[in-house]
């Protein structure tokens, strides 16, 4: 019998036409680092998204990195959607950026919240400002992390923002109903089956966007795949179908499977 991963490829493999592959970016495409913006994607796996992109009808980024951050990595490769800030701003292939016009209204507000951390956080915290969210990384200073999300939690509230746990982070969200479970289920409507590739609890919507479409169209073929984490990978790895070692790992699949005659 052919082990998981390309059981479900194989099984996959007549709907490339009419179906998609969608790919978290960091801890997926990319290996974790204490520095965010010096994530890049593992050697190899841009050209892997390439060569599905000419077999596959749909192949995405859908990341809580901004579009500024992916567009130059992702620069070769017009024909793979972006979808970026959890899907509150994309841009498809063949057309120009969009940024959803109810997110675009908050981002004074979370230059706020920006600002406020500044001041009152420890100063070599990481804040990343990815525009239409902010992140505080305590990856270097985990014993900092209670007191970081009662932090956030506050500002959150003070605000009137949205406030999600991640790897090693918390982060803070315009209150738009958007997220990588919104993506996955309008960019799947005319799909007749797709596979979303996530390491964090922030991809468990898009895993449950994939198997909502298939409940309600049986002849739809979802299929969910986790990167495995040693911080949040057990709750992502129970949700999924099958679970790859690391970006590394799911670097490899992609190379053999492009490879391999359909």
């Amino acid at each position: 019998m052919l082990p998981s991963p390309h059981r479900h490829w194989e099984e996959f493999a007549p709907r490339m036409a009419t179906g998609g592959l969608f790919f978290d970016f960091d801890g997926v495409l990319a290996p974790i680092t204490p520095d965010p913006p010096a994530a890049r994607p593992v050697t190899g796996v841009v050209a892997a998204l390439a060569a599905l992109s000419r077999q596959v009808r749909t192949v995405a980024v859908v990341s809580g990195r901004p579009l500024g951050f992916l567009l130059p990595i992702f620069a070769e490769l017009p024909s793979v959607d972006l979808h970026g800030a959890y899907g509150m701003e994309h841009r498809l292939a063949g057309a120009t950026a969009v940024v959803h016009p109810a997110a675009e209204q908050w981002i004074p507000v979370l230059r706020a919240v920006v600002a406020l951390a500044r001041r009152e956080l420890p100063t070599d915290l990481t804040i990343e400002d990815k525009r239409l969210t902010v992140a505080l990384h305590y990856r270097r200073h985990p014993h900092l992390a209670a007191m970081i999300g009662d932090w956030a939690v506050a500002a959150g509230e003070r605000f009137g923002l949205r406030v999600h746990t991640a790897r090693m982070a918390v982060e803070f969200f315009p209150p738009v109903e958007r997220d990588k479970g919104t993506v996955l289920r309008d960019e799947t409507e005319k799909l007749d089956g797709a596979w979303f590739f996530g390491d964090d609890l922030a991809d468990l919507t898009a895993f449950r966007a994939l198997r909502s479409r298939s409940s309600a169209d049986p002849g739809f073929r979802d299929v969910c795949v986790a990167i495995f984490n040693p911080e949040t990978g057990t709750a992502v790895s129970q949700s999924a179908d099958f679970t790859l070692a690391s970006p590394e790992s799911l670097r490899d699949f992609l190379v053999e499977v492009t490879q391999t005659p359909s």
